[in-house]
């Protein structure tokens, strides 16, 4: 821990002076320095005298003073032993601490959010946790899970997510697993907003990092404890979308239609299902020109003249294949209900082929 939160704030120090800093852990290993010549180095005095130091003391050539709150308990030192390495061994350490106190914050902070997103907090908590942490309960907040289609050894989604949206005091960016990455986005309720993010993300993972994969959108929240439910919302609409729109690479649970429905039923219900609308004969009777036909069919709204200017066939072409549907189904495509019963039926047919049932 202490290499990665407290070496980049020595580098960044150092830049201002020429005497040594650094860090000692309690054992008095160097586990930071602006000359990385010296760490790993075990000084064992300045072990000694911190063990009996509870603030500034001298070892070893040095400056040191124990950091504040620090468990395990810390010392920045300072080249010297001198007034001037005094100074800066106090501006260091409060530096340092600084530096230490955000650590813990963002990763408290982003445990937190995990934990409701995994569904593994009561509401009571999550209210009495959220105000200790200074998280505002009640901000609109949309989740976006991106899924990898092909893991990435590098696993640069987390990190490109990090960089894509900096505000780390209201977003937060959660590794679920090694191909999953939620992002938890402060928004204004505005569900355009969220789509053209989703965009965005795609658009940077695929161009610039070549990585492919499939983004879910769950309901906007409009309270902390509603992200558990909207991160599953987030995975329907993947999975739903895997069976439905097999062309997309953005779902959105909210757009799901009737495939939200279908996905939770249970596959002997469907069964049943088809077997009452197809008493004649069922979707596999059909050739895949009709099925074609049929589909763009519905994209104009059961229109014959648009449908057949859309299939660069005469209408009367048109009329016989509508025909030939109802003599091997027994379903007439021109009367609404029954347009809408073999549409359900379609996607009813392709959710069990999509379970091999």
């Amino acid at each position: 821990m202490a290499n990665i939160v407290f070496q980049p704030a020595i580098t960044e120090m150092a830049e201002s002076t020429d005497r040594m800093l650094g860090v000692i852990a309690p054992d008095g290993t160097v586990s930071a320095c602006s000359d990385t010549k010296v760490l790993g180095q075990s000084w064992g005095e300045a072990a000694g005298a911190m063990a009996l130091a509870k603030g500034f003391f001298t070892a070893q050539g040095f400056t040191f003073k124990t950091l504040r709150r620090s468990q395990p308990r810390y010392s920045a030192f300072a080249e010297g032993t001198d007034e001037v390495a005094r100074s800066l061994c106090g501006l260091a350490a409060v530096g340092l601490g600084s530096a230490q106190d955000y650590h813990d914050e963002k990763h408290g902070r982003e445990t937190f959010v995990k934990n409701i997103l995994l569904d593994n907090m009561l509401p009571g908590d999550i209210y009495a946790r959220s105000r200790e942490m200074g998280l505002d309960g009640a901000r609109s907040r949309a989740v976006l899970l991106v899924r990898q289609n092909v893991l990435n050894s590098e696993n640069a989604v987390p990190d490109t997510l990090r960089d894509l949206f900096p505000e780390r005091s209201r977003d937060f960016v959660i590794s679920v697993t090694e191909r999953e990455t939620v992002l938890i986005k402060d928004v204004d309720g505005d569900t355009e907003e969220v789509s053209e993010l989703a965009v965005a993300i795609q658009d940077t993972l695929q161009n610039e990092l070549q990585i492919d994969a499939v983004i879910g959108i769950g309901s906007v929240c409009a309270q902390l404890k509603d992200l558990a439910a909207s991160y599953k919302e987030a995975q329907i609409a993947i999975e739903v979308g895997k069976v439905f729109d097999t062309a997309k690479n953005i779902v959105t649970y909210d757009n799901l239609g009737l495939g939200r429905l279908i996905y939770r039923l249970p596959t002997k219900m469907c069964e049943m299902f088809l077997a009452e609308v197809f008493k004649e004969g069922g979707l596999e009777s059909l050739d895949r020109e009709t099925l074609d036909t049929v589909r763009c069919f519905f994209e104009n709204s059961l229109n014959i003249s648009e449908t057949s200017r859309k299939l660069f066939v005469h209408r009367n072409t048109l009329v016989y294949r509508l025909d030939k549907i109802r003599r091997l189904t027994g379903i007439d495509l021109r009367e609404f209900d029954n347009a809408v019963t073999f549409k359900v039926a379609m996607l009813v047919s392709k959710y069990l082929a999509a379970h091999g049932a």
